[in-house]
């Protein structure tokens, strides 16, 4: 007997994640030394296969969420020489500082000024430091090390290929739905009343976020860490909410349409589309009816080409879990304890009670039977960490399983992955306001107000990939005046809990789509366009 789908998506989940934690934790223990003299000129790391030269008085750091900790000292003077010892394990590649006896040379004594900044990825620091990466690369690696790049490469690939069919399916699918409205007014009312819902559910998300962190006061729980390390936030340094919002504005008119495809710009894609539909509308007459056609058979082959590749989800949440968990072991799920759980429990709040409810009352459907017929896309999303990447998935278990009209489904989903955030809200609120309570500052209510409208705002800009929501909180907490930096203190945990918003995200889009299908089309339309599914597709 063949599994449903979202029963192997959870049971390979969970292999994923056992074997990845188990080998994280063997090959914890395996470390190498080798030894460094720094010159003032250059570092050539000795005993190991070849010799690197490094620039003097840097040391490299590989944490365990895979964020390459950089440590800049002061340049040593001509004459002065110094003994370093390099550790190279599967967690991290670190130094430390030995005087001439050997014995360890505390930094405070030493009275070492250091700089530290963050670099997001080993992709950023292959960019900005080669030398540091090829260090890393030759010596930081190990089996458990390679496994997880391993896994990482063919989760990306199973990742490749949802991005791949993201673009066509938005195109067809948006454009067969507004085209099939038939009325430009009609699609104005369904436009007016999708993004009513979207502002009042992250409103709700927000507000639930707000009480939970101020009922448990995570931050006051924690014990204060080391200093800050500064975030580079892609570009977004310097911006204030107005300027980011008009670039968002900005990016709905693309000066060049085929550049914003290549680009998978979704918002100028959208956008465009949205217009194209709208003009074939008040055309009217044949054409309308043969632009219809075309959209639709685009969307049938398109949603054929879905169904395949939906068959490896499976596989690629295997080894997506197996990436995260074998480089970042169980303290994923264990550190900044209080946060995490802060966090997750007004997540689940979200999830659980408030959209269920509206759910219930509004869309006049069982929320029970409607988790369960989302559950595969909502998996996907939790083990992906990306909204968009997840879109073809959602819209097809919002047709296939949900039954709710592909005019709904192919309107709401496309615009909700691009601007409905409410675990993104939520989360951004979370985690300010536990900044502001790690660095003693206590937020007034106006300051929480602020903090609350500027979230709703920038949620609406947050892309849906993975560690969006850390770019647009930069925004908020340069709006009530915290440092950026602070940002470091909750990085090492924000995948776990960009998976748990993603999910709850891509929840509220689906829960907007029967919304919006009560009201717009009364209900479920058994009989309205959908791709037909293959018989050997067990969802």
């Amino acid at each position: 007997m063949r599994l449903a789908l979202h029963w192997q998506i959870l049971i390979t989940m969970l292999l994923g994640a056992a074997l990845g934690v188990t080998l994280n934790a063997i090959g914890a223990r395996r470390q190498a030394s080798r030894t460094a003299e720094f010159a003032a000129s250059e570092v050539q790391l000795v005993g190991m296969d070849k010799a690197i030269h490094l620039d003097a008085g840097r040391i490299w750091s590989l944490d365990t969420s895979e964020r390459i900790l950089i440590q800049i000292e002061q340049p040593l003077d001509a004459d002065q020489r110094t003994t370093r010892r390099i550790v190279v394990g599967d967690e991290r590649f670190v130094a430390r500082q030995l005087d001439k006896l050997g014995e360890p040379w505390p930094e405070a004594e030493a009275g070492v000024n250091i700089a530290r900044k963050v670099v997001p990825t080993l992709d950023v620091l292959e960019k900005k430091d080669p030398q540091a990466f090829a260090a890393f690369q030759q010596h930081g690696r190990s089996f458990v090390r390679a496994t997880g790049d391993v896994a990482k490469m063919f989760g990306d690939l199973f990742l490749r290929m949802l991005k791949m069919i993201s673009v066509p399916l938005i195109i067809a699918s948006l454009l067969s739905g507004i085209t099939g409205l038939g009325q430009a007014e009609r699609l104005g009312r369904m436009f007016g009343r999708t993004l009513l819902y979207y502002l009042v559910t992250s409103m709700l998300a927000i507000m639930v976020g707000l009480l939970m962190v101020n009922l448990i006061r995570p931050g006051v729980s924690e014990v204060q860490g080391p200093a800050a390390v500064a975030v580079e936030a892609a570009g977004q340094h310097g911006q204030g909410l107005a300027a980011v919002l008009f670039a968002q504005l900005q990016n709905m008119i693309p000066p060049n349409p085929f550049e914003a495809l290549a680009a998978g710009n979704f918002l100028s894609i959208i956008a465009f589309t949205i217009a194209i539909g709208v003009c074939t509308i008040l055309v009217g007459g044949s054409v309308a009816a043969k632009v219809y056609e075309l959209a639709d058979v685009a969307f049938q082959v398109v949603m054929k080409l879905t169904m395949l590749i939906i068959h490896l989800a499976p596989l690629g949440v295997f080894f997506l879990m197996l990436s995260v968990t074998s480089t970042q072991g169980a303290g994923i799920f264990t550190t900044l304890g209080w946060y995490m759980l802060t966090v997750a429990c007004a997540l689940a709040v979200h999830a659980v009670i408030v959209l269920p409810l509206i759910l219930h009352f509004v869309a006049k459907r069982s929320p029970v039977e409607f988790a369960q017929a989302m559950s595969p896309a909502l998996l996907t999303a939790f083990s992906s960490a990306s909204s968009n990447g997840t879109l073809p998935l959602t819209l097809t278990c919002v047709e296939e399983r949900a039954k709710i009209s592909n005019r709904v489904g192919s309107f709401v989903l496309p615009l909700g992955a691009t601007i409905n955030m409410d675990g993104t809200a939520l989360y951004e609120v979370g985690a300010v306001l536990f900044i502001a309570q790690m660095s003693g500052v206590d937020l007034t209510l106006v300051d929480q107000m602020v903090v609350a409208f500027t979230a709703l705002l920038a949620s609406i800009g947050a892309a849906g990939i993975p560690h969006a929501g850390l770019v647009m909180m930069t925004i908020i907490l340069q709006a009530v005046g915290l440092p950026t930096e602070s940002q470091g203190l909750i990085i090492a945990v924000d995948r776990v809990l960009d998976m748990c918003r993603t999910s709850v995200n891509v929840w509220s889009d689906s829960c907007g789509c029967a919304v919006i299908s009560r009201f717009e089309l009364g209900g479920v339309e058994p009989h309205d366009k959908q791709a037909p599914a293959p018989e050997s597709v067990d969802i």
